[in-house]
């Protein structure tokens, strides 16, 4: 028999939930709140990938702007910077945030917060790749900051939806 932890997340595969978090966020936490630690570092790492797939279409606009760096060299950065870096400061601020959380009388476990963390990311990665496309084709003004808005209230609204949800009074 499968494991019932195991089940809500495999139910209605990952990209109807990753949807469905911009409308119905508590919801998705609630069948999420199962998820096995290696799954929370796959959800991580493909929201990481994403994130730098977002950003190459800046990159080659700034390498064709400034050639004095080539694009290569820029993406080189980006990934150094996405794929190695970003994670560690992911686990490092789920932990700072697991901690802080005892001290406001709600206990988010430091499971419960790499899951809202994460999964908040995971679920604005396709935003990302709207603000990509709009930072590398448009360039700077007001469609770029639109979409870095988009980005950050959708971000900001789909992880305390699953801090809330997950967190757990003493």
């Amino acid at each position: 028999m499968a494991d019932p932890a195991r089940q809500p997340v495999t139910r209605g595969g990952v990209l109807p939930r990753v949807l469905q978090s911009w409308w119905a966020p508590r919801q998705v936490f609630r069948d999420l709140s199962g998820m096995p630690e290696s799954v929370k570092l796959v959800v991580l790492m493909a929201a990481m990938l994403i994130f730098l797939v977002a950003q190459a279409p800046l990159r080659a606009r700034e390498a064709q702007l400034d050639p004095s760096v080539p694009f290569e060299a820029r993406i080189s950065g980006a990934l150094l910077a996405v794929m190695f870096v970003m994670p560690l400061l992911a686990y490092a601020f789920a932990s700072f945030v697991s901690v802080v959380s005892g001290l406001t009388g709600r206990r988010l476990a430091p499971g419960d917060s790499r899951l809202a963390l994460f999964w908040a990311l995971l679920a604005t990665a396709p935003a990302m790749l709207l603000w990509g496309m709009v930072a590398g084709l448009v360039g700077p003004g007001p469609a770029q900051t639109l979409t870095q808005l988009l980005v950050g209230v959708g971000f900001v609204v789909i992880w305390w939806s699953g801090m809330s949800v997950l967190a757990r009074k003493e």
